[in-house]
């Protein structure tokens, strides 16, 4: 039987009401196996094997790669151990590969993330997975954050190995989604920092440490700088994306709606012609198992639901689960520190929300907001660089009260509402605004005001207003001259309770999320008339199609010899504020703590 032929007869056996079988049991021990995986260039990959142990004489299995610049050895191990060793005891070989130039890994490094090399040696990675004595001829991959982004662009490139992927916090687009350019604007944090020195960094004691190896790392030009240098979206972001059309495998797509790359869950269900599966929680960047906050959920056995289906042709019933289970999240006040978001699982068919409808709400001349159009009326709001600090770093994580932003801000309130309103997928602002500088950005920010004032920031998302036309081919500002500006902000899952207001806040500066803009001026927006400034909130029904609720966690496997300990986010930041001087400062700190066989070490971040 032809292997692609498998998946459409287990479909057709689901039909015809044949049970799903129970995916594969923990039925192996685990064994690790390093080694070296050659390129064609000369060029070796280092790997780490995560074997099935006890498999029985000509027993074979499939692959599962995680391709990543972060030292496997030492920085990653801890981490990888839970993940790499749940799949492995269930009939499958993992391997973790440190990309060229990285980690234990051979070469230099490219000359940015995701370049076309890192890409033809996965595939070459792939290839040599599917073609080891211990194959059964079937790769998948997977990966959070940069594996997440690689197995995207690995499925667009149609490796005849690869089967199926798994991304987590992933997208495609690599200008206005990615962490470089926030909403297409200019952003800098610790990681892409953290990037720059990484190929230099040692880790493991028996990592090779002489000239020819460390030399080019350490010479290699910072990232940061080189993406400094490309500010809208040309030909060297465009290079390495592809349209998610092109994906031609099935995808299992988890997210976070505290995630900044939650955005690409909706367009990849909307635009993939593959089978797609996707579950959005309340939770930051991280693995489902352990976020912060949660609840969390063992995401390994659906996982292993998934792979054994499209890689081991086992009819686990996944092909009848809904398309997408999102978590509604339910009013909680503004809380960093928050452990459990309150809310519950809500199941769609597809992309948009069957039931989902526009309400329009317009800003009004006495700063509320309401479904009656306005009069019409300007609004002006005074530049202030600095501020935004409470709006956070990027678009998710818990926040405090935005009160701090808003007061800076042009903020509109709805009257109480009179019941309760759900809101599923991204809001969108129409603005007829101005600037007195051919420059401008603008934010907009969708909050739940309770009874007693407090603020809880639910979404939100900017424009550089040079790119109302086009991101590839900005265009200066007229000062003075109204421009309609469009502003869709990000995916979201809320409901606002009977008594709460609905808040938007419209800001030309969200720093240090956003590089502020070089320009002192003042903005204006429009309200009132036919194109007048108003808020589009994509309505659905207050309960869903509930479903079925995940199993909890299920305890992890660690090594006896690497730990780790990342203390949780968002760390301890601290704002400092000059007002003689105008000057604003934000101290972030975080920490983590790993014990090695070799050492044990606090690495604090600032």
């Amino acid at each position: 039987m032809n292997r692609s032929t498998v998946p459409a007869l287990l479909s057709l056996l689901a039909c015809l009401g044949f049970a799903a079988e129970a995916p594969s049991p923990a039925a192996y021990g685990v064994r690790i196996e390093t080694g070296w995986i050659p390129m064609k260039d000369g060029v070796r990959l280092a790997v780490t094997l995560y074997m099935p142990d006890g498999a029985k004489p000509g027993e074979r299995f499939p692959g599962l790669l995680e391709y990543l610049p972060y030292r496997k050895d030492d920085a990653t191990a801890a981490r990888d151990y839970p993940i790499h060793s749940y799949f492995a005891r269930r009939g499958y070989v993992t391997a973790r590969v440190d990309i060229r130039g990285f980690g234990a890994s051979e070469g230099v490094p490219t000359d940015r993330e995701y370049s076309e090399q890192e890409q033809i040696d996965g595939e070459q990675v792939i290839s040599w997975l599917a073609h080891q004595p211990w194959s059964n001829g079937s790769v998948g991959m997977f990966g959070i954050s940069w594996g997440g982004f690689n197995s995207l662009q690995m499925a667009m490139r149609h490796p005849p190995e690869l089967k199926a992927i798994l991304a987590v916090d992933a997208t495609a687009e690599l200008f206005h989604d990615d962490v470089h350019y926030i909403d297409g604007m200019a952003h800098i944090d610790e990681f892409e920092l953290n990037m720059d020195m990484a190929p230099g960094m040692t880790g493991a004691p028996d990592y090779t440490l002489d000239e020819r190896i460390l030399g080019p790392r350490f010479d290699a030009p910072p990232w940061s700088l080189l993406y400094l240098k490309h500010q809208h979206d040309n030909s060297f972001w465009r290079s390495q994306v592809r349209p998610y059309s092109e994906i031609k495998i099935p995808c299992f797509l988890i997210g976070g709606l505290l995630d900044g790359y939650r955005d690409s869950i909706p367009d990849m269900l909307e635009l993939t012609k593959a089978p797609v599966k996707a579950i959005i929680g309340p939770w930051n960047h991280t693995f489902p198992h352990d976020a912060v906050p949660g609840p969390q959920i063992e995401w390994r056995d659906q996982a292993v639901r998934w792979w054994d289906y499209w890689l081991k042709g086992r009819d686990t019933g996944v092909l009848p689960d809904a398309k997408l289970t999102i978590y509604m999240q339910h009013w909680h006040p503004p809380d960093p520190k928050l452990t459990n978001v309150p809310g519950e699982w809500l199941q769609e068919d597809g992309w948009p929300p069957r039931e989902a409808h526009e309400t329009i709400l317009f800003p009004q001349r006495d700063h509320s907001l309401a479904e009656a159009q306005p009069a019409s009326a300007v609004h002006q709001l005074k530049y202030i660089p600095s501020i935004g600090v409470e709006s956070g770093f990027w678009w998710g994580e818990l926040l405090s009260d935005p009160r701090p932003v808003d007061a800076f801000s042009l903020v509109y309130d709805s009257a109480p509402l009179t019941e309760d309103l759900a809101i599923l997928g991204r809001p969108q602002v129409l603005l007829q605004a101005s600037a007195t500088a051919p420059l401008a950005d603008w934010f907009a920010r969708l909050s739940d005001v309770a009874p007693d004032g407090t603020v809880t920031q639910i979404t939100g998302a900017g424009l550089n207003a040079a790119q109302r036309d086009s991101t590839s081919a900005p265009r200066d500002l007229e000062p003075g001259k109204m421009y309609p500006l469009t502003i869709k902000m990000h995916l979201t899952a809320w409901t606002f309770p009977k008594g709460h207001r609905i808040r938007l806040a419209i800001s030309n500066a969200l720093w240090p999320m956003v590089l502020p803009t070089p320009y002192s001026m003042t903005t204006s927006l429009q309200l009132g008339g036919k194109e007048g400034s108003r808020l589009a909130l994509p309505v659905v029904p207050v309960r869903g199609k509930m479903a079925t609720a995940f199993s909890p966690p299920q305890p992890s496997e660690e090594r006896p010899d690497i730990k780790s300990e990342n203390f949780p986010w968002p760390g301890e930041w601290t704002i400092e504020r000059d007002e003689a001087n105008g000057k604003t400062t934000v101290h972030w700190s975080g920490k983590a703590a790993e014990q090695y066989p070799w050492e044990k070490k606090l690495t604090t971040k600032t």
